[in-house]
């Protein structure tokens, strides 16, 4: 049974049994608290918790989730993959434990042929959590479970949670007993792989606190009402009906791992057991890309970038993971491309589930080629790196690589530290860990905080769920700009409180208000509350505005005089300027989004944005960078669609409608049944949209761009001024190519030829000005050779030369004076220069040196050691840095010494 036709199955059943059918989210959910959506009930928290009230009783899905916390055990057991699909069933205080466990049953064990899955009733096994005594009578009662097949287990294994604070519950898991081949005979606490889990029943009634991720956190208390969160594994389930070994095994995954073992030249399970840790390393690998292609498959399709941190990082050390394996295992994959030759045939493998990746594959491939292409550059130069600190490490008896080294190959070429990791391993090394994550601590010093105030969890959303209990804020701001209301709350550090007093900054929620909250890219509007009072007014300058759980504005506001009661009326007043023109960089937006289309071709999907008062940015799915020509074409292309005055509609229609029409979505976003489209000149440009826009393009004004960039692998970013910041941007740069033109003397049309002509012949003095310096620094190479010393049977000339020689002059005035010695002997020259208090130092051996066992990177060791810098190299050249140029004499006494030492 193919894996689509187990989804298909299992969604009619559910759909029998009275149950709404709601679409997955997007991966990259917006939670604060995870990266990814991790399980098939997280876009139901606010339901369970009751924030919000669901809009059905009972609800079924097929959600996309990722987890990457094994990622290391991925093909090593037949249990571990980071993409998968949870088949779930949800009640919303409606059906409670027995119905969920008749329902899985049923479904189960009935016939294939009456739209069942046909498990054999008598393999099937049920755990329970250790006082669930309900559950297990349900179990023997209502289904005939003999009491042998039921496992009691702990909080580890039967109590479920996200594993971060939000709804919890005990639960009751289906098992499968695949037979002797596959493991020891005892039910699930014995042996998972021969009896797999395919169906997880949680009994959704608490709220966990913070605290370990599966067991040993703090119960905060009872749900509003007792809910039923299911999760039946697709691809588990797709593994016991099609017979095969593990989930890397199904027609969803199998034809990737074919794939790529026809072009490395292997044999899947030529010398493997029944089990994962049986395979051959080659097996492993093989289910490495089949599991990391297609989730990067998967990742990107949902809006995801490769970078260097967060989501973006995932999708990166995922991606180049995959390479990596394929690289390993030779064939065609040595010298050759991985993912254009992999990733369309996971993409027709889910293709029938997904239809999306197929017609949006262009884009797709794009950004995952171009992470192919930028991790090559950096194998090219990290590996390298990395191939002399082991060398070096295995040479000094050290057991691991420091955290700096892997640090500086993370941060300057790009390496993770997780392939940093694999390829020690391999070496037979570790790596300082904890270093490179207080340096990386150090460097990160971001403001995510400020980003996550803007956003509450699950564990901090109280008030602002009471609050909602008294229904949504009435958003009036597409209609006006000052709104008459009532202040509903005032919050304080996460507590309603009833006044406010001046100079306090608090929260405000009102039952109304004409203040945009940020979202789709466009910032919060600014303007102030006004409360008018029989003495003094209130007022509050409004800082910021968010919806920090669903049907929520709340305004964060300054109290610059009077004082906030709860109750009181207020008037909520827009800055006029400032949503003017918020509107025409929105709109903006939109129009450079049409026009990259135009220009560019389809593929060139917006994948993000931002804008703000008079200014936008856009980030758009593309390869390379645009030529001057290409950049004209869409700023012309924009600005003409502003002069011919198109008009801006805006429609509200079922989402299926807006689809069926063409409307471009934003990757990553989450949409309601009914969507807001954005039109501007009819299909010329088509999005869903929450923003505020201007009625006519004309309204922007005009449109400037600045500027161009790479912000990812196979993602661009273009940015623009709009309105007044326009024309402003444009004097600028008049007035700057006049300032120039009279700087020069040349007419501003003569003005590139002018410089280029400039510029070239300062190149050429400076080339020139380089010539004369290293031949006056190798001047000195004669006078130096001849005050070669002999120590311990080796020519040795140690020097501090004139301050400020450049460390190649200084290399190349050390090789000179290398080369003037007797070549039949082993020579060693150790030359130091300083620049701004500080040493460069080089040190170079003969080839009759180094076959005598001395070594270049060994004498710059010891300089450095006795400097307090750093240094190393080859045996035949080395050079550092560091240290005070008063010590260099005693620098080069311990070389001496070294070199005594090493003779004696």
């Amino acid at each position: 049974m193919k894996t689509a036709e187990v989804r298909q199955r299992f969604v009619d059943h559910f759909v029998r049994h009275g149950h709404e059918v709601v679409p997955g989210a997007p991966l990259p959910f917006d939670d604060p608290n995870l990266l990814f959506i991790n399980a098939g009930m997280v876009q139901f928290v606010p339901y369970f918790t009751g924030q919000l009230e669901p809009p059905w009783s009972r609800a079924t899905s097929v959600q996309k989730c990722v987890r990457t916390q094994d990622i290391e055990e991925v093909g090593k057991t037949t249990r571990h993959g980071t993409f998968f699909q949870m088949n779930g069933n949800f009640s919303f205080g409606d059906y409670f434990k027995e119905e969920a466990i008749a329902m899985a049953w049923e479904l189960a064990t009935k016939p294939i042929g009456e739209g069942g899955y046909g498990l054999d009733g008598e393999r099937i096994w049920a755990t329970v959590y250790l006082d669930d005594d309900e559950a297990i009578d349900i179990w023997r009662r209502v289904v005939g479970l003999p009491s042998e097949r039921i496992v009691r287990r702990g909080m580890a294994d039967n109590f479920w949670s996200m594993t971060v604070p939000g709804p919890c519950g005990p639960c009751s898991e289906l098992y499968y007993d695949r037979g002797a081949a596959y493991g020891t005979e005892g039910g699930p606490a014995v042996d998972e792989d021969r009896y797999m889990e395919f169906w997880n029943l949680v009994f959704m009634q608490n709220e966990r606190g913070a605290g370990p991720a599966k067991e040993g956190y703090e119960i905060l208390g009872e749900l509003p009402r007792k809910n039923i969160d299911t999760g039946m594994g697709l691809e588990r389930m797709a593994t016991l009906l099609q017979g095969v070994d593990n989930l890397y095994e199904i027609d969803e995954t199998r034809p990737v791992l074919d794939r790529a073992a026809q072009l490395a030249g292997k044999r899947y399970g030529g010398e493997s057991g029944p089990s994962a840790a049986e395979s051959a390393p080659d097996d492993v690998r093989l289910r490495v890309i089949a599991d990391h292609v297609r989730t990067g498959l998967m990742l990107v399709a949902d809006g995801v970038t490769p970078s260097n941190e967060g989501r973006g990082y995932v999708l990166r050390r995922i991606l180049r993971r995959a390479v990596r394996s394929a690289r390993m295992l030779g064939g065609e994959f040595t010298d050759g491309s991985v993912l254009p030759q992999l990733l369309p045939v996971a993409r027709d493998a889910m293709a029938p589930s997904y239809p999306e990746l197929a017609t949006d594959y262009d884009r797709i491939a794009m950004i995952a080629y171009g992470e192919e292409d930028a991790f090559r550059r950096t194998l090219a130069s990290g590996t390298t790196i990395l191939d002399v600190a082991v060398r070096e490490a295995q040479q000094d008896k050290r057991p691991a690589l420091s955290g700096e080294r892997a640090f500086t190959l993370h941060d300057t070429y790009g390496f993770p530290i997780d392939l940093t990791i694999e390829m020690a391993a391999e070496a037979g090394l570790s790596v300082d860990q904890e270093e490179f994550r207080r340096l990386m601590a150090e460097q990160r010093q971001r403001a995510k905080a400020d980003a996550r105030s803007k956003k509450s969890g699950v564990a901090s959303t109280a008030a602002y769920r009471e609050l909602r209990e008294h229904g949504p804020t009435i958003f009036t701001g597409y209609e006006t700009l000052e709104t008459e209301s009532r202040v509903r709350g005032i919050i304080r550090k996460d507590e309603l409180i009833e006044v406010a007093g001046p100079g306090e900054t608090v929260e405000v929620v009102l039952d109304a208000t004409s203040f945009y909250a940020e979202s789709g890219g466009q910032i919060a509007d600014e303007g102030t509350i006004v409360v008018p009072g029989s003495g003094s007014e209130t007022r509050l300058r409004v800082l910021d505005v968010q919806r920090p759980i669903k049907g929520l504005i709340v305004h964060r506001v300054h109290v610059e005089s009077g004082e906030l009661r709860t109750g009181s009326e207020a008037v909520a007043q827009v800055d006029p300027e400032w949503r003017l023109s918020a509107r025409q960089a929105h709109s903006g937006t939109h129009v450079v989004h049409a026009a990259l289309r135009e220009v560019l071709g389809p593929s060139a999907l917006q994948s993000g944005s931002y804008n703000k008062p008079g200014y936008l940015r856009l980030d758009f799915a593309w390869s390379k960078s645009l030529d001057e020509r290409t950049r004209t074409d869409i700023e012309e292309t924009a600005n003409r669609a502003l002069r011919r005055d198109l008009p801006v509609a805006v429609r509200y229609m079922p989402l299926s409608q807006a689809r069926e029409e063409g409307a471009l979505a934003l990757f990553g976003e989450t949409y309601d049944a009914e969507v807001r489209v954005v039109e501007i000149g009819g299909a010329w440009s088509r999005e869903l949209c929450g923003g505020t826009h201007v009625s006519h393009s004309s309204q922007v004004g005009a449109l400037a761009v600045t500027g161009e960039s790479s912000v990812g692998a196979g993602v661009r970013r273009i940015e623009a001024y709009v309105g007044l910041d326009a024309i402003k941007f444009l004097a600028n740069e008049r007035a700057l190519v006049s300032a120039l033109s009279d700087l020069v003397k040349v007419p501003p049309a003569e003005l590139p030829d002018r410089i280029e002509s400039m510029i070239t012949r300062l190149r050429n003095a400076e080339r020139e000005l380089d010539r004369l310096r290293a031949g006056q620094v190798l001047q000195q190479a004669g006078p130096l050779a001849q005050r070669a010393s002999d120590v311990a049977g080796v020519q040795l000339v140690t020097e501090l030369v004139p301050a400020g020689v450049a460390v190649n002059d200084l290399r190349a005035l050390a090789v000179n004076v290398r080369d003037r010695l007797e070549k039949s002997r082993p020579a060693a020259v150790l030359l130091a220069s300083a620049a701004d208090d500080r040493l460069s130092f080089v040190a170079t051996v003969n080839p009759a040196g180094v076959a005598a066992g001395r070594s270049a990177g060994d004498l710059v060791k010891v300089l450095a050691q006795a400097l307090g810098a750093r240094g190393g190299g080859k045996a035949d050249v080395a050079q550092g840095a560091g240290g005070k140029p008063a010590d260099a004499q005693a620098g080069f006494d311990a070389v001496r010494q070294a070199l005594l030492g090493a003779a004696s």
